[in-house]
């Protein structure tokens, strides 16, 4: 059975961070993605990020190499950059000159702050459209900065996963009849977006713009992470009542009058503290094999090297082996489609032939210095 995307064509124009991870996601189910990489930079062998790829090395900065570009687009379903605004229609590849040549095309762009805006043409990175979304100030300890998510949240949910679903529903909209489009992704936009619950619970006085002081942010002594006794964490998430009965059960704390109040944060320190001093008697992998089979909401804490090893991650293959070392597998899974497109395909001078291209061309190109690679 075919993947779901098999037969999109999508022109990657080579970048770093959410948009390598839009067309990872995209070549992962069944799309041909063709990466146009700068020159010098076609190193993508060992990369998880780059699987399922095309490559062809350009330097676009050449009229050819922007002419190449042009003809491959305008064979292709989508195309995705992460460019400021303004760089591609420098390079006269810009949305009115692609959607000229390919009306079909499904234009993705993605950058930190958007198209527009009084921030559109400046600098910044995932902590800086995070912190502009209201949620960077949310994330952290009471009484300490912020701390950062890693840069999960701008880059790559807010970003790079946004795009992807933009790129999937305007190529829909595209196949139900429709015209191509330009998809404006902003990673300030996407960030506020996956912020929606703290947003809701904040309008319905709920949240507090202190940190460490809500349901999930750390502040409730069962949303929150413990020490035990070997300086490993578990994970400790029991929020509904049926939950609640069994993790206190298990750890002895059932009958404590402490425990009778959940959702009155002027006991979640108390709760915490006499949590903590319970946990820290016994080892994490102690304490997950004490629950094992019950629903206490209660998991260890992973590293990156424990988290491929884990029974259960090993059971759904949520992670692979792949050059370098183990990486996450394709998400979501579908119950009717081929496996995914693991590694690079051949690209360069065969990805030309393939699109039409004469030998005499090619040739040309790489006297020109448009080819590199």
């Amino acid at each position: 059975m075919a993947a779901p995307l098999e037969g999109m064509r999508i022109v990657e124009l080579g970048g770093i961070g959410p948009g390598p991870f839009a067309a990872m996601m995209l070549a992962d189910h069944g799309a041909e993605v063709i990466r146009i990489e700068r020159a010098g930079m076609l190193e993508i062998s060992n990369d998880p990020m780059m699987r399922g790829r095309r490559s062809l090395c350009l330097d676009l900065r050449r009229d050819e190499a922007q002419a190449v570009v042009r003809r491959i687009a305008g064979t292709a379903d989508g195309l995705i950059e992460g460019y400021r605004p303004g760089a591609m229609e420098r390079l006269g590849l810009g949305p009115e000159v692609l959607l000229g040549d390919n009306p079909r095309l499904v234009y993705g762009r993605v950058t930190g702050w958007g198209q527009d805006g009084p921030l559109a043409g400046e600098a910044g990175h995932d902590l800086n459209y995070l912190a502009l979304s209201g949620l960077l100030h949310t994330i952290g300890r009471p009484g300490e900065p912020p701390v950062p998510p890693l840069n999960l949240v701008g880059d790559y949910a807010g970003g790079g996963m946004m795009l992807a679903f933009g790129m999937v529903a305007a190529l829909l909209g595209v196949a139900r009849g429709g015209a191509g489009q330009v998809i404006d992704v902003a990673m300030s936009d996407g960030a506020a977006l996956i912020g929606t619950i703290a947003y809701a619970m904040k309008a319905a006085g709920q949240w507090t713009d202190q940190r460490g002081a809500n349901l999930l942010d750390g502040g409730a002594a069962l949303y929150g992470c413990y020490e035990c006794a070997d300086g490993r964490h578990v994970a400790v998430a029991a929020l509904e009542p049926q939950f609640r009965r069994v993790l206190l059960d298990g750890l002895g704390l059932a009958d404590e009058p402490l425990f009778d109040t959940q959702f009155k944060p002027a006991d979640w320190p108390a709760q915490k503290a006499r949590l903590a001093a319970v946990l820290a008697t016994r080892g994490r992998d102690d304490w997950v094999a004490h629950f094992a089979g019950k629903d206490a909401c209660l998991s260890p804490v992973l590293t990156l090297a424990e988290a491929p090893l884990h029974p259960h991650n090993v059971a759904r293959e949520t992670f692979v082996a792949a050059k370098g070392g183990v990486r996450p597998a394709a998400a979501p899974r579908f119950s009717a489609a081929s496996d995914e497109r693991a590694e690079a395909r051949p690209g360069g001078t065969m990805l030309l032939v393939e699109s039409g291209f004469s030998d005499a061309e090619i040739a040309d190109l790489r006297a020109s210095g448009a080819l590199t690679a």
